[in-house]
């Protein structure tokens, strides 16, 4: 194998350190090929953000030297990003986007929502071609994953092969009847290669994942033992999954009703497609579910990770337009929790348990299998490939340690494992491989429809408002005098208040005209300073009084 030439980096924007918004640079002679562009979905503690973001500044200034943007598979923490990248990055200079046939009309559909499909190339590339990027020589190989059309992306330069396996498993039964190419990573490994970025998501479980199609079986078992109406949540983009629903239902006579967007696009993508076969007729819509009894139906909705605004959430609130979940209901989870989503699916199970539903879980029944390998697919994949060089990615850092340790027992000397994280470049030359200079890597944060920094004013702000609620304080005095002409106005809002609202405001009050007085005496008539002063007063005096800290916004008018 040879060494000639280089630096080639390898710039980990998103995946390292955690699950999701997966973004890699791959750089060779001042040329990049993106592999992936993700997203995250926000924590709890991210109060309003609707989606999380890589911070691709790196890429701001360097769009011409972007050759393509290759993504992996489908998914969300792979693909979401794509319409917010290239609003950002302009689409006059978009570079063009490959994928598999699935992958790329999830990603049409994603432009088209965001009115960019237009001015975008994007090209369906099947297995096994050879995409010519700048200096780089591109290839998707077949991997089996939770989603059809799931690729590794091996890139190869004049330096050598790297690559990228995004999400996989060795399935040897998958629903599609498509396994790995496993002689075509082998042959990879016989070649020479130079450094893999290897899947670590489930680095921590020991054995082989369960194939994806002992799943319908137990769907349908569980299927037959519930009595009335079945609602199923699964990821939208887990077509296999779907199909096996659809048949489960099929099977048991029961009709299917689609809820969720992007289950719905999904479905009708992998209709279209060939990935989803569905029986004449049993598709019908929400408001035809009142035309048959509870034991026909099957719901497959969106919600499995307890997201804020998916279909299940809003119906374990009560706060579903079209779908009103009443005791007698069984809800399927056919999903795990990602890391970090334990807690809002908790919340949603325990909402459906007060409204009188049954839930079923993967802890009750194995209705869902992995779409990650376990222990012994990560060692296979590095017995397959053999590389020069490990660096494990798609991991928190405890999983991504896992790794590297299991690459050490498989002979890897520990100082070619390169344990990274997000902004930390890999650069490979003749001389060997080490870590770069930090580049900026973090998060932009998705508020509504802008796009920008996080800024942690911003979120301190919700998390006080959210904790403790707001006091708005209009005091109107004279200009001349600074003594109060007219009631002051108190409006308070999530406020938490023991005692009587009514006795507390004639407290505030009484505070708001010490203050005033406070800054008469002090012969304070600036409007700005005694806003000041009446804030830093109502502070003191609310915290002492509730021990709260409320966002306080004065208002001083001067008459």
């Amino acid at each position: 194998m040879s060494l000639s030439g280089g630096p080639l980096r390898v710039l980990p924007l998103g995946g390292l350190g955690e699950i999701g918004k997966n973004m890699t640079v791959v750089e060779y002679e001042d040329r990049i090929v993106l592999v992936d562009v993700g997203l995250r979905f926000p924590t709890a503690e991210m109060m309003g953000i609707d989606l999380v973001l890589p911070d691709f500044a790196y890429l701001r200034g360097r769009v011409s030297d972007i050759e393509a943007i290759v993504v992996t598979h489908g998914h969300e923490d792979h693909l979401g990003c794509l319409p917010f990248l290239l609003r950002e990055l302009g689409v006059d200079d978009a570079p063009p986007v490959y994928g598999g046939p699935l992958t790329m009309a999830m990603a049409r559909s994603k432009l088209d929502e965001h009115k960019l499909a237009r001015d975008v190339h994007v090209e369906d590339v099947k297995d096994g071609e050879i995409i010519e990027c700048g200096p780089f020589d591109v290839e998707l190989i077949h991997m089996t994953h939770s989603i059809p059309d799931a690729s590794a992306v091996a890139l190869k330069s004049e330096l050598g092969t790297i690559l990228v396996t995004g999400d996989y498993k060795f399935d040897q039964t998958p629903v599609d009847g498509r396994p790995a190419d496993v002689s075509r990573l082998a042959e990879l490994g016989r070649e020479g290669l130079l450094l893999l970025c290897g899947d670590s998501t489930n680095g921590d479980r020991p054995g082989f994942a369960p194939s994806e199609k002992v799943a319908g079986p137990n769907l349908r078992d569980v299927f037959s033992r519930c009595k009335g109406r079945i609602v199923v949540t699964s990821f939208a983009s887990n077509i296999h999954r779907v199909q096996q629903v659809v048949d489960a239902a099929a099977a048991l006579d029961r009709k299917i009703v689609l809820v969720g967007r992007s289950m719905r696009k999904n479905t009708n993508i992998g209709r279209t497609l060939g990935h989803i076969e569905l029986p004449e007729g049993i598709v019908i819509g929400p408001r035809e579910m009142s035309d048959y009894p509870d034991h026909r139906l099957v719901v497959i909705s969106t919600g499995s990770q307890g997201e804020p605004l998916s279909a299940l959430r809003r119906m374990a609130h009560r706060d579903h337009p079209q779908v009103e979940l009443h005791s007698g209901d069984t809800v399927v989870f056919s999903a795990t929790p990602i890391p970090g989503n334990e807690r809002a699916v908790n919340e949603t199970i325990d909402r459906l348990y007060h409204i009188g539903c049954d839930v079923i879980t993967t802890k009750d029944a194995p209705i869902h299998a992995s779409g990650h390998g376990y222990q012994e697919e990560i060692k296979l994949m590095l017995n397959l490939t053999r590389p020069r060089y490990l660096m494990p990615v798609h991991g928190d850092h405890k999983r991504i340690r896992l790794h590297a340790e299991m690459a050490e027992a498989l002979g890897i000397a520990a100082e070619d494992i390169f344990r990274g994280d997000n902004g930390l470049p890999l650069e490979i030359d003749s001389d060997g491989a080490r870590f770069g200079e930090r580049q900026r890597s973090g998060m932009f944060f998705v508020d509504g429809i802008e796009l920008g920094d996080p800024t942690e004013s911003a979120m301190r702000d919700r998390r006080a408002l959210s904790a403790d609620g707001i006091m708005f304080v209009v005091a109107t005095v004279s200009a001349d005098e600074g003594n109060t002409v007219a009631d002051h106005e108190i409006v308070l809002r999530g406020v938490p208040i023991a005692a009587e609202e009514g006795a507390f405001l004639a407290e505030v009050r009484e505070a708001i005209e010490d203050s005033l007085d406070r800054a008469a005496d002090d012969d304070v008539h600036a409007v700005e300073l005694i806003e000041k002063i009446l804030h830093d007063d109502l502070a003191e005096f609310v915290y002492k009084r509730l021990r709260r800290r409320p966002m306080i916004l004065p208002v001083v008018v001067e008459v």
